[in-house]
């Protein structure tokens, strides 16, 4: 059931999703057009329990479809939608339609609510915004917007009156943990994409009348790069493993620090072993190495959740350390 449900979004977005499409909306394209296969397919939906017309899915089972997503570089919060579908769902409350991104963390001010990088805040129509511990839909059209470093984001800020009157997402927990664990997903794709591409390339590429992979230095290089790949997908699956729709918070440290640990080798070897081209507008490598440097600081960098790994390895009263790593390890999780 899994791989049916993965296989039918792997073709999807490889139809739907590609390079030149994620160029456009990132240049400033319309993505209704993308949103609208999307929502047609019903993977907004995943989430979102049997008996209200869902897939009935967890978060262990997600895990695949949003590493999927980073792997194509969807400039669209799918992965977020699920999440937040599936909350809403799950208390019964009505589904929005359109895309729905997260902002965890957001600031009360001057009569204003506001939230700074709010990730694909531009191409989509509803924020889950989190303050003081409650996470509330607001409409992304009734925000005033300034421009954020990554094209697709923005900073948002809405009159508290909006706020006030928006309805609460139940369920929703910790909406930076929530972020994290999506983004530890998504980074674990976009890895192995880099990997799969800079290892054809490397296979491809002649130099001296021999594939530039039969060399010893680019094998070192690959076998890094294969290393923090793998390593990060089961990471991203520790993250993940949960049959419900409350994520593990210990889990997810772990998860989001491997992942977002292993993006600057993964993407300085791969610019390496392509010579540098890949830093040019016109080869698809940047779409996903420009991600890598984004989505590794989203929710929190490793640096972070190291902190509060370590924080919960202090606070566990198992006499020994590995007690706790096999328990946050022991997820059914497969390379």
């Amino acid at each position: 059931m899994d791989n049916m449900f993965s296989d039918a979004l792997g073709q999807l977005l490889a139809e739907q999703c590609t390079p030149a499409v994620v160029r456009q909306i990132e240049g400033g394209a319309d993505a209704a057009a993308l949103w609208a296969q999307i929502a047609e397919s019903g993977f907004a939906d995943a989430l979102v329990p049997e008996s209200a017309d869902g897939a009935g899915m967890v978060l262990k089972d997600a895990c695949a479809l949003w590493e999927l997503i980073g792997r194509h570089a969807l400039p669209l919060p799918l992965a977020e939608t699920m999440l937040v579908r599936g909350w809403l769902a799950q208390a019964g409350a009505s589904l929005p339609e359109g895309a729905i991104a997260m902002a965890p963390r957001a600031r009360q001010a001057g009569g204003q609510v506001s939230a700074v990088g709010v990730r694909c805040a531009k191409v989509a129509q509803w924020v889950a915004v989190e303050l003081g511990g409650e996470t509330r839909l607001l409409a992304a059209a009734a925000a005033s917007q300034t421009p954020a470093v990554f094209p697709l984001d923005a900073g948002l800020s809405w009159p508290e009156a909006v706020w006030t009157a928006a309805p609460v997402v139940p369920g929703a927990g910790d909406l930076q943990v929530a972020q994290a664990m999506v983004y530890a997903a998504l980074l674990s794709g976009a890895l192995m994409t880099c990997f799969e591409r800079t290892l054809q390339f490397a296979n491809e590429r002649q130099q001296f009348g021999r594939p530039i992979g039969k060399f010893q230095i680019i094998q070192h290089e690959l076998a890094q790069i294969s290393e923090h790949a793998f390593s990060s997908r089961m990471a991203a699956q520790i993250a993940c493993e949960s049959r419900t729709l409350t994520p593990d918070p210990v889990r997810v440290a772990v998860g989001k620090a491997r992942t977002s640990e292993a993006v600057v080798v993964v993407a300085d070897f791969s610019h390496s072993i392509h010579g540098a081209i890949g830093f040019t507008a016109e080869f698809d490598l940047q779409l996903y190495t420009r991600r890598l440097h984004h989505w590794r600081v989203t929710a929190g960098s490793e640096s972070h959740w190291h902190d509060v790994a370590g924080e919960a390895l202090l606070a566990d009263p198992s006499p020994l350390a590995l007690d706790l790593i096999r328990r946050v390890s022991d997820a059914e999780a497969s390379v």
